[in-house]
């Protein structure tokens, strides 16, 4: 065999190592390729959800739909009873308010009431005395009333419920003239609700009391 055909044969040999080589690389770099992207994919969706959750426990999954009420002792005129009006924040889904799943706390002037919550009826009644029996409620408790328009009878606040929130303070934490008081109801879901009102001065015994 001549140099110049032993020469061309191995000019031929390498050519194909280098092409051998250059594959393996492209392979390589097109898997490495792929494990960034879906890293890539895996922590934008990752940050999708942190930023989804951290927005849904930023926001009550509760609001304030109307005037919290206030209810007069019949024989002291301070307030015994509290009302709070709510319904489902926008956006939110149906909201289970069985015992164990809501906390309600009662932040008075001169006593703290933790933690009094005691269930949810579901209710037809739109006069106060029919929505107090209903609700049977002993001194220090809370409960929710769910005025159920779809004959689902649940526990669920749904979109189109609205729900009263009723407390029944004892005698010695009733709420007199012109002092505070501040409410908080967690959820299973979302921030806590939260109220605060002064009660005004020269309430009527027996009476209801707006409080804004």
């Amino acid at each position: 065999m001549s140099l110049k055909r032993l020469l061309k044969s191995k000019k031929g040999i390498v050519g194909v190592e280098a092409a051998i080589v250059l594959i393996a690389f492209i392979i390589i770099a097109a898997a490495l390729s792929y494990v960034i992207i879906n890293m890539g994919f895996y922590t934008t969706q990752k940050t999708k959800e942190t930023m989804s959750a951290g927005v849904e426990e930023s926001t009550s999954a509760l609001l304030l739909d109307g005037v919290l009420t206030g209810k007069t002792n019949a024989s002291t005129g301070e307030i015994e009873y509290l009302i709070i009006p709510v319904k489902l924040s926008v956006g939110k889904t149906p909201l289970d308010l069985k015992n164990g799943t809501v906390v309600v706390s009662v932040y008075l002037s001169n006593a703290t009431l933790m933690n009094i919550y005691r269930g949810v009826n579901v209710t037809s009644d739109t006069a106060w005395d029919g929505l107090n029996t209903t609700l049977d409620l002993s001194p220090n408790q809370a409960k929710f009333a769910i005025y159920n328009d779809n004959g689902k009878n649940n526990t669920l606040l749904e979109p189109t419920e609205k729900a009263f929130l009723v407390m029944y303070l004892d005698s010695e934490n009733t709420i007199a003239d012109y002092e505070s008081v501040k409410i908080e109801v967690k959820t299973a879901i979302g921030a806590a609700l939260t109220v605060v009102r002064t009660a005004p001065g020269g309430m009527s015994k027996g009476t209801f009391v707006d409080l804004g």
